[in-house]
């Protein structure tokens, strides 16, 4: 059950939670040398082979992940996402081109969401349910996403990063998975995992933090996480285990943000997918809907 602030997780294994964005080496954000989406078909792939490396990866253990596809790669590269869904992982969408929220304007928000999940459902051939934006971008002035999302039809959100991150952040969010009220529904959100260290609080659990932090220090704060009564909610991305792809041109702090220790990623992972119990947002779901725990927030969604 999912346990509420005054709880304290006192026995047994807590489940955490196992997320993938899917996407390639060329996609990162807010890079001057990042290809336009037009541009990406000509490039060399490292998908297919990396998120095999990954799936094959968590079956070897039993682990279960949710897969947040491009809709540009579910498009380009459908059979991956209908194998995913047919390994038992879940199929949820992470937009189409890859573009931060406030970016975009709401109509050109919704346009990209509705194409991308279009295609996913129809690849997968099962409802798509979670959104994850690109850069984690949801901030307060984008929170108007969140009604497009419930108008969707996506049940959960995975956007929302608890402290200071410079594609988004919303440092006042609650750390707890909860609910949010919006004009057009309600949507479950799942913050990024976050853990205080010196009074402050930190991501240990994904991308280039996952890479720049000893594995002593994740599995430290992932118990400390779970104490709370948290699930930790672990994301990776294809290229982070495929040390020798393409680099894109960029200033030696994105870069050194970009690549560091890529060459540690597979080892971490597979400690963490060897140690600890890994599941889908899905299944957590299935298993926690039910509790009476949940808090419920009613943000300004206004535009």
């Amino acid at each position: 059950m999912f346990m509420s602030r005054e709880d304290h997780h006192t026995g047994g294994e807590m489940k955490n939670i196992l997320s993938v964005d899917v996407e390639d080496w060329f996609h990162i954000l807010r890079v001057s040398s990042t290809p336009r989406v037009e541009e990406w078909s000509k490039l060399e792939p490292r998908i297919e082979r990396n998120f095999h490396f990954l799936l094959d990866q968590f079956d070897r253990n039993d682990a279960k992940a949710t897969c947040f596809f491009l809709g540009w790669i579910g498009e380009k590269y459908s059979h991956l996402t209908r194998e995913t869904a047919e390994r038992g992982h879940e199929v949820a969408c992470h937009g189409y081109g890859h573009q931060l929220i406030g970016t975009q304007t709401r109509e050109q928000f919704r346009s990209d969401l509705r194409k991308a999940k279009d295609i996913l459902e129809q690849a997968a051939g099962k409802q798509v349910r979670g959104y994850r934006a690109p850069g984690f971008s949801m901030k307060k002035e984008t929170l108007w996403a969140l009604e497009e999302l419930v108008a969707s039809g996506f049940e959960y959100d995975s956007s929302i990063f608890p402290t200071t991150r410079g594609h988004g952040g919303m440092a006042e969010s609650d750390v707890f998975p909860h609910i949010i009220s919006t004009p057009n529904g309600r949507i479950i959100e799942f913050p990024i995992s976050v853990a205080r260290l010196l009074g402050r609080k930190y991501c240990f659990f994904g991308g280039g933090y996952f890479r720049l932090s000893p594995y002593f220090l994740i599995r430290k704060m992932s118990r400390a996480v779970n104490l709370e009564g948290r699930p930790v909610i672990y994301y990776i991305h294809p290229r982070e285990i495929d040390p020798s792809h393409p680099r894109l041109s960029m200033n030696l702090v994105r870069r050194f943000k970009s690549y560091v220790n890529l060459n540690t990623t597979t080892e971490k992972l597979n400690n963490l997918v060897k140690e600890q119990t890994l599941i889908s947002f899905e299944k957590w779901l299935q298993e926690n809907k039910t509790s009476t725990q949940w808090q419920n927030h009613e943000y300004s969604t206004a535009n």
